[in-house]
């Protein structure tokens, strides 16, 4: 683990130290899908899903949150528990939020901005997770776009998603992520996934086709030095909602989501809850599938990119 600035403030368990320090693969994985994502217990049962799927392929994870003001590299069964619990009565934590948090000795789901940055300090080089944020519907004026982006740019990072969250504006997240000179790589496909939809219409100029060519464009990426890479896998075609079908129900959630003045860090649980609601739950559905395969296919790569730093 390299000096960090925020490294005095990370508590690693001594397994996540151990495999850090022995060079054995570990994927970090973020916790607001357990405080803000779903409810308890299915919260509880998510994370220790996608926990078991990293072990299943070789590596070891690391969920990550904010407890007592420290930062939590790998939570023990029971810290795990007792961030499931509190769901949002934790705070949700972006980047932006981490040091007054640290100050007020708080506890927090982080956000795939602030799981990055802590990850980062931990030397955790693949962090899976659902969708990256992106830029809102509608942002050319209320000028909402997520602070993952910038936060891809920065965090020296592997990461592993289905793509931006389908209610969000796809093409303007890619262009963002263009302009931050973030690289968007295909795994295994030519185009960037939608969320609940594997595609998108919006072409790809990288792709890999497996996890060892990932872990060769990971390790590059590292070496450069400025900021990280995004792998987007669609999700299992079995539970996917083609754009078709989802897209009017988006609509009709984000139309709701403007009448009841929904804005900010609620806007996404929002309309996800909403989602939900309309697609009796066949949302939900997609998004543990594409939750689990992202942690299978995260393993996959720190596994690769272990056995080249080995090499």
């Amino acid at each position: 683990m390299t000096d960090h600035p925020m490294q005095p403030f990370l508590d690693l368990t001594p397994e996540i130290a151990a495999a850090l320090g022995k060079g054995v693969p570990v994927v970090a994985l973020e916790s607001t899908l357990v405080t803000h994502g779903l409810p308890f217990p299915r919260n509880l049962d998510t994370a220790r899903a996608l926990e078991a799927e990293v072990r299943a392929g070789g590596a070891v994870p690391a969920t990550i949150a904010v407890l007592g003001g420290r930062f939590a590299v790998g939570l023990a069964d029971e810290a795990l528990e007792r961030l499931a619990r509190a769901g949002r009565a934790a705070a949700k934590a972006s980047f932006r939020d981490l040091a007054p948090l640290v100050a007020a000795g708080a506890d927090a789901g982080t956000t795939v901005a602030a799981t990055m940055a802590i990850a980062e300090a931990a030397g955790i080089a693949v962090f899976a997770t659902g969708g990256i944020g992106g830029v809102h519907r509608g942002a050319e004026t209320t000028f909402d776009v997520s602070a993952d982006l910038g936060e891809l740019a920065r965090s020296r990072v592997g990461v592993v998603c289905a793509g931006a969250k389908s209610i969000l504006d796809l093409p303007k997240t890619l262009e963002v992520l263009e302009t931050q000179g973030v690289p968007v790589v295909g795994y295994g496909t030519r185009e960037f996934p939608a969320f609940h939809s594997r595609t998108s219409g919006l072409r790809l100029d990288h792709c890999v086709p497996d996890a060892a060519a990932a872990a060769r464009a990971l390790r590059a990426a590292l070496v450069f030095g400025r900021g990280g890479i995004l792998f987007v896998n669609p999700l299992p075609e079995a539970h996917e909602i083609p754009a078709a079908e989802i897209e009017p129900r988006l609509a009709e959630a984000t139309a709701r989501a403007r009448a009841e003045g929904v804005a900010g860090k609620d806007v996404t649980p929002w309309l996800l809850a909403k989602l939900e609601e309309l697609t009796a739950g066949r949302s939900v559905a997609a998004n543990m599938a594409l939750l689990r395969d992202n942690a299978r296919v995260g393993a996959e790569i720190a596994v690769a990119l272990a056995r080249l730093r080995a090499s």
